[in-house]
Order: C-alpha cells, then structure tokens, then sequence
C-alpha cells in the first residue's frame, strides 16, 4: 500500500494549530487567513483518514490521531530546515568537503598559511590534506580522488586541467656540511659535476626532474645520480650522510638538518614553479572559494 504524501504546507499548518489550539492565532502566525487555514486542516485530515482535532466553540483540542502524528511532523518540519540550511552551505561555499593533494615540501611554505586562511573564511569545511608528488596528483585529478594540488612543475600539455602558479622560487644546491663547497656562499653549478647526485626519481615528479637535469647539462656535465628519493626530506636526509649532492627549490631550507647545506647556485636565474592544479568541470563551491583565497578565484584560459 502506498503511503499518502503530504504537502509541507499542510503539515506546517497542522503544527502551528497545534501549538496555538486556536484558529485565529494560528492563521496569524502562519500569515494567512483562517478559511486557508481550515481547508488546510481538512485536506490533511482527509490524508490521514482521521480527525486531528476537536472544534467546539471557542475551543480547539487535539484528538488522539493528533497527538500521535505532532511528534513525526515536528521532526518532518526540523529535518526539512537542518537539510535546507545545510544546503545552503554547501552552496554557498562554507561547509562541505575538499580533498587537496599537495607536494610534501610545501608543508613548510606554502600550504599552512593557504590552510589557515581557507579555515578562517569556511571553518565548517571538512579538509582531507594528502601527501602526494606531482604525477599522482595529476592522475588522482583526472580520477576525482582529489579536488585541488598543489605540486611542483606542473605538465605543460595537461587536458581537462587548470593550472595556476603561486610560487616561483629559485634552485639551490643542497650539500653535506663536510663538502668542500659548503664553506662558499655561492656555488658555481660546473663545480658539482664530480659529485654524485640524490635526486627525486622522474616518475614522481618529470618536469622538476627533467629542468634539474637540464641545468646541470646547461652547465657541462651529465649529473651522476647515485640514489633516488620520492620525498625532498628523504634528500637531504641522504645527503647529510655523505651520499652524494641535490638541487632543489629553495623552499626546502626550511627543512632544518645540521649536517647540510643549502647554497646559492650561479648560473641563478632558473626558477621552478608551484602551482595550484584544479579540474575544468569541478562544480564545488569550496575548490572556487580556495582559490578565492588564494587571490585566484577564475581559471584563466591562457593556463590550460
């Protein structure tokens, strides 16, 4: 047997009747006048196959039937206005949920102000932060397991994606404290030729590795690569031990290991971008508010 469905009108009307027991007052407050609000009660009535209500003069009272359906239509009535405001926040930008991949060394840059500031404007919003390189990123993107990266060298010839920067930074060379270079304020890139190289594998990161490697051609030399490691922690990390040498963006000084040095590189006009990587046909409200916080809040055409 299907169950009868019942307008929101008629239910609202039926509630306040019965707050107020009195026909006048209730059509008041529901702002309508009473003939409305008694055929609103009858049709509801009809529904339920009941009377709801008792109408003597001067007096209104709720039958049994009613008493047992106020209950279900409070809660038919608070559900309705805790889904509609929770709609509109959605909508709205203020709560929801965003998933953001970002590149481990922007936990030292980058992402903690980015994160504050989103928190502060959406403090509803439910944030589920990944640590991931720049090929996963891309490929989580293009799956919808990720709203929002935030990585390093974004692909140049990447479809369905919008790519914006938000840091450049220069290189720098990353050296155990015991190498012969690290007393020098400025390191010549020709000078690391002899010394073997721990550098991301091209896998995780292509067009960081690739411009790495180019410098180092530029320079005169092929570097030798002794080691890889997905993580620019994990780099420094091996080379404190002696391993061999990097270069990477200058926002890994931060990472603070006392056994390694982080110096300057000639030729220095080479810069390596981060940027901020979204999808064409995301509708989320909370990915244009993140990018609103970033100053950034529309996908320019030049950048696909």
């Amino acid at each position: 047997m299907d169950r009868p469905e019942i307008p929101l009108p008629q239910l609202h009307a039926f509630v306040v009747l019965a707050e107020k027991l009195h026909f006048g007052h209730a059509a008041a407050r529901l702002g309508i006048a009473q003939p409305p609000l008694s055929q609103q009660i009858r049709r509801l009535e009809d529904r339920v196959g009941h009377a709801l209500f008792t109408r003597a003069p001067g007096r209104v009272a709720l039958t049994p039937a009613g008493n047992e359906l106020l209950p279900a239509a409070r809660r038919a009535l608070t559900d309705l206005a805790d889904g509609l405001a929770a709609a509109r926040a959605v909508g709205s930008g203020r709560a929801g949920s965003l998933r953001i991949g970002f590149a481990a060394s922007l936990a030292l840059t980058v992402l903690p102000g980015l994160l504050r500031t989103f928190r502060d404007r959406s403090p509803d919003a439910h944030l589920d932060i990944r640590e991931m390189t720049t090929a996963p990123q891309i490929a989580a993107l293009h799956d919808k397991t990720i709203d929002i990266g935030l990585l390093r060298e974004p692909p140049s010839d990447e479809t369905g994606l919008y790519f914006r920067t938000v840091l450049s930074e220069p290189f720098v060379a990353v050296l155990p404290s015991t190498h012969p270079l690290a007393g020098k304020r400025t390191v010549q890139l020709a000078q690391l030729a002899e010394s073997p190289f721990v550098l991301l594998p091209r896998a995780v990161g292509p067009t960081l590795y690739d411009q790495i490697v180019g410098l180092c051609t530029t320079a005169g030399f092929t570097p030798r690569i002794v080691q890889h490691a997905v993580e620019w922690q994990t780099v420094c990390a091996l080379v404190e031990t002696g391993l061999g040498v990097s270069l990477a963006p200058a926002g890994i000084r931060r990472i603070r290991l006392r056994g390694v040095a982080f110096r300057r590189i000639e030729p220095g006009t080479a810069r390596t971008r981060v940027a901020v990587a979204w999808r064409e046909d995301d509708h989320n409200p909370l990915v244009t508010r993140l990018l609103a916080t970033i100053g950034q809040d529309h996908p320019p055409d030049e950048s696909r």
